[in-house]
C-alpha cells in the first residue's frame, strides 16, 4: 500500500487513511474470526488486515517529520514502540484467552483492542502544514535519487536479516528441545520487550552522531547475534539471544523512517518517498518469511538451522557493507563528521 498511501498522505488525506486503516484493522480481524477455511483467512487478514496497516504505517511516521527538527529521530523511535509494545500484548493475550475463550472471541477481543487504541489517532492527530499544492501521485525522481535508493537498498537487506528471527525464533527453541511450553510462547514478547529499548536509544543516538553512523555498528551487531545462533544449546542461551536481538532488531526497524527523511530533499515529499520506500521494503518479508522458511526445510527429515541463521546473519553483514559505501560516498573516511 505504500505507493498509494505515501502520495495521499502528502496530499493532505491523513484523517481519511487513518479512518480507512483503523476499519480495515477492526473489521479484518472481526471477519478472522469467522473464518473456517484458507481462503477465507487470506482475505480476512491478508487483504482486509494489510490494507488497513498498510493506510496507517506511513501516516503514523510521516506526519511527525514537521513537528520536530533536531529531535526527530528520538520522536520516531519512540512512535516506533507502539509496534513492539503491541508485539508484547497481542501474543500474550492470544495465549491467554486462546483455550478458555476459542479462537473466535480471542481474535474479536484483539479487535477490539486494535478498536479502542485507534480511536485516539482518530481523534488527535492532525498535519501541521498542508500541502501546498497538488504533486505527482508516483516521485519518480526518487529512482534517479542514488544516495535515497542505496539507502533503501540497505534497510531492505537489513529487515530482511531481522524478519528471519521474528519469524521463527520461538519455534528454534521449542523445536530443539530448549523451550518448551509457555515458555516458548512467551519468547517473542520477551524479543518484542528488548525491542521497545532498541527503539528509541539508537534513534537518540541519531539525532546526536547521524543516522548512518549508528546503521553501520547497528548492522553489523544484528549480523553478529544472528549468527550467535549457531552457538546456542540450552534455553538460557535462547533467552539471552531473544533480549540481545530484540534491543538490536530495534536499529532495523525504527531507524529506516529516520534515514528515508534524511535523504529526502524536499520535505514536502516525505509522504511519498516513505510509501515508495516501504512499497520496497515489503518484499524483504519474503526473503526473510518464505525463503528462510524453504532453507530451513530443505530436507523433510531436518531443520536446517545452521544454513537458515547464515542467510540471516550475512544479510544483515550486508546491509552494513552498503552504509559503509554510502557513509564514504557522501562524507567520506572522516570518523568524527555526523550523518
Amino acid at each position: 500500500m505504500g505507493c498509494l498511501v505515501g502520495p495521499l498522505f502528502d496530499r493532505g488525506y491523513l484523517k481519511s487513511l487513518i479512518l480507512v486503516g483503523a476499519f480495515g484493522l477492526v473489521f479484518g480481524h472481526m471477519m478472522l474470526s469467522l473464518c473456517t477455511e484458507y481462503w477465507q483467512v487470506i482475505l480476512a487478514q491478508g487483504f482486509v488486515v494489510g490494507i488497513g496497516g498498510g493506510c496507517l504505517f506511513v501516516p503514523a511516521l510521516a506526519v511527525l517529520q514537521p513537528y520536530f527538527n533536531t529531535r526527530l529521530g528520538l520522536a520516531l523511535g519512540m512512535a516506533a514502540t507502539g509496534s513492539s509494545i503491541g508485539g508484547i500484548i497481542y501474543p500474550i493475550v492470544f495465549i491467554n484467552l486462546i483455550d478458555s475463550a476459542g479462537f473466535a472471541w480471542t481474535t474479536r477481543a484483539i479487535g477490539f483492542i486494535a478498536l479502542g487504541t485507534l480511536l485516539i489517532p482518530i481523534a488527535f492527530s492532525k498535519m501541521r502544514v498542508k500541502p501546498a499544492k497538488v504533486r505527482q501521485m508516483v516521485d519518480f525522481t526518487a529512482f534517479k535519487d542514488a544516495p535515497f535508493m542505496l539507502c533503501v537498498l540497505g534497510c531492505s537487506i537489513v529487515y530482511a536479516g531481522s524478519q528471519v528471527a521474528f519469524f521463527y525464533f520461538p519455534l528454534f527453541g521449542q523445536s530443539n528441545g530448549w523451550t518448551t511450553g509457555s515458555l516458548g510462547l512467551y519468547l517473542l514478547p520477551i524479543l518484542n520487550a528488548a525491542s521497545t529499548f532498541g527503539r528509541v536509544l539508537p534513534n537518540w543516538a541519531a539525532d546526536k552522531i547521524g543516522a548512518v553512523n549508528v546503521m553501520i555498528p547497528g548492522c553489523a551487531a544484528v549480523g553478529v547475534v544472528l549468527l550467535g545462533n549457531l552457538a546456542i544449546r540450552n534455553a538460557a542461551g535462547v533467552i539471552v539471544t531473544a533480549i540481545l536481538f530484540g534491543y538490536l532488531s530495534g536499529i532495523a526497524i525504527a531507524a529506516p523512517p529516520l534515514l528515508f527523511m534524511v535523504f529526502t530533499k524536499d520535505k514536502s515529499k516525505v509522504g511519498g518517498r516513505m510509501g515508495l520506500a516501504y512499497a520496497l521494503l515489503a518484499f524483504s518479508v519474503l526473503l526473510g518469511g518464505p525463503a528462510a522458511g524453504a532453507i530451513l526445510q530443505r530436507r523433510p527429515d531436518h531443520l536446517n538451522w545452521t544454513g537458515m541463521w547464515v542467510y540471516a546473519g550475512v544479510y544483515a553483514l550486508a546491509s552494513m557493507g552498503i552504509f559503509t559505501l554510502l557513509r564514504v560516498w557522501q562524507r567520506g573516511w572522516k570518523l568524527n563528521v555526523k550523518f
